[in-house]
């Protein structure tokens, strides 16, 4: 289903100019696990994002409430996401995707929520399970269209991986590694834009 719908997606963006131009794409990890922090304004972020690292396969965290939404959670099931409860996380937010790094996939977490306070903890999440899995984390930007109808006005999009960290130590570490993971996601974002 991921390979279908990576092909239909890729030629769908690409007769309508919308495929992101990708930077960076050094910077990612050839094997192994890791995670994929990137800024979030769309759904079509979500795509691009997948096919640059096709025939790789990204394990997306969505929120669950996506899963209760009929056919959609089918859908995004097919495609790989695994739900989270961002008001009420248990243990299965850090547990699944752990277990996904070290089976070495590539989890994808999109750390800017809609209001400040869930930003922050989206970040710290983020942090903590490439803390936990020992696993690298690679901050990435995007901009560009953000739906379908921007992607048949032929919007161009961009994307751009910075380089891999690791976060090692225990909450400082944790709190600054967060804190810088900030900051790359706002360089990146603006490195885009005096590319577009």
């Amino acid at each position: 289903m991921y390979k279908i719908a990576a092909n239909v997606a890729k030629f769908i963006l690409g007769v309508n100019g919308a495929t992101a131009k990708i930077y960076g794409e050094e910077n990612l990890p050839k094997e192994g696990g890791f995670v994929i922090a990137c800024t979030h304004n769309g759904y079509i972020d979500i795509i691009n994002l997948g096919i640059s690292v096709y025939p790789r396969e990204i394990h997306f965290m969505a929120k669950k409430q996506l899963f209760e939404v009929k056919g959609l959670g089918w859908l995004i099931n097919k495609l790989n996401a695994f739900p989270v409860d961002r008001d009420n996380p248990g243990p299965s937010v850090i547990k699944i995707p752990r277990q996904l790094i070290k089976e070495g996939k590539i989890v994808g977490i999109f750390p800017s929520g809609t209001r400040s306070a869930e930003s922050s903890d989206l970040k710290q999440g983020a942090i903590t399970i490439a803390q936990l899995s020992k696993a690298q984390i690679v901050p990435a930007a995007y901009i560009g269209p953000r739906n379908i109808g921007e992607v048949f006005k032929r919007q161009k999009g961009y994307l751009v991986y910075g380089k891999p960290f690791s976060v090692e130590g225990g909450k400082e570490a944790r709190d600054e590694a967060t804190h810088f993971l900030e900051q790359e996601l706002s360089r990146l974002t603006e490195e885009l834009k005096s590319k577009a």
